[in-house]
């Protein structure tokens, strides 16, 4: 739901390839591919799992680590494993959703870089030979743009649901609980499972998505602004699990959980519309680097770093 709504909320500007009924379905598919995917052997589970969620405390630190914000979030993986570690703990544990977001941003990024570049390589050569290459890798790019959005699709869908975002996960857990929330280890499921289900109607999530906002801002205050927001909901979620209203047939429950979906579908064509325009300023190849704008105007041959030299 999540990434078939978010794709067709994108504006007109964002390149029509994308914006097809056959692409908006295809989004939606791979956008379940990161569980689909699950159980594919030891190596591959332990080192994605993590990817799904980040755990921050009743403090607002990120499983007993630095405090989640944009100013003490990590500038790497590897600074955050190194300030986890410090902790006593580690980033399997904690979750790095937000660095999957942050990475996904940016490939799409590079992504509509290239798309930009061909586009306009195709349209200005002469060479027959080239021309066809261009023609060729732009179907290409435009592929795996299908594949790279629709899978990091899933990330962003995961970041608008309260119990990816908190210890208290899947029950209360153990920790303080005056308010007695359910410790129940289904809680997780029938969250985003019958619930999700139950409620998730398109027409109703769109109608609810927020109108696009350009925050100026960093992919990652974007990204930490958006995750605080969701954080921010667990414990409403377990009031409203314990006043009896997380169930299918309740419409506060319902409410809730349509809510959380136009925020993750919001997010996801907020997302898309910014990468694709920050990649007007994009850049390919090395020392040096070659524009957008320089191919476009052409200023710059991009041959060499979009086939190679060798």
């Amino acid at each position: 739901v999540v990434g078939v709504v978010g794709t067709r909320s994108l504006p007109s500007d964002v390149p029509a390839f994308l914006r097809t009924e056959a692409a908006i379905a295809t989004i939606g598919e791979y956008a379940r591919e990161p569980d689909r995917s699950k159980g594919s052997g030891k190596i591959h589970d332990h080192d994605r799992d993590s990817a799904h969620f980040l755990d921050i405390d009743d403090q607002g630190r990120m499983y007993g680590g630095p405090m989640f914000t944009v100013e003490t979030l990590p500038p790497t993986r590897a600074d955050y494993e190194t300030a986890l570690r410090a902790a006593g703990t580690d980033s399997w544990k904690a979750g790095y959703l937000p660095y999957a977001m942050i990475d996904g941003y940016q490939q799409l990024v590079k992504d509509f870089t290239y798309w930009r570049i061909l586009v306009a390589a195709e349209k200005m050569a002469t060479d027959p030979v080239r021309k066809a290459w261009y023609a060729a890798d732009l179907k290409r790019r435009e592929e795996l743009l299908l594949r790279d959005l629709g899978t990091w699709a899933h990330y962003v869908g995961d970041a608008s649901q309260p119990m990816h975002l908190s210890v208290h996960y899947n029950g209360w857990g153990d920790y303080p609980n005056p308010n007695g929330y359910t410790q129940s280890r289904s809680t997780h499921f029938n969250f985003e499972g019958p619930l999700a289900k139950a409620a998730g109607d398109e027409a109703a999530v769109t109608r609810l998505m927020p109108a696009y906002v350009n925050c100026a801002c960093s992919i990652e205050t974007r990204v930490v602004g958006y995750l605080t927001k969701t954080w921010k909901l667990t414990e409403p979620l377990y009031a409203l699990e314990k006043a009896g209203g997380m169930v299918e047939t309740d419409p506060r429950g319902r409410a809730f959980v349509q809510e959380r979906l136009a925020a993750g579908a919001a997010a996801l064509r907020d997302l898309v519309t910014d990468a694709w325009r920050d990649s007007a300023n994009g850049k390919i190849g090395y020392r040096p680097e070659i524009t957008v704008a320089d191919v476009e105007s052409g200023k710059a041959d991009p041959w060499n770093d979009l086939y190679g030299k060798d």
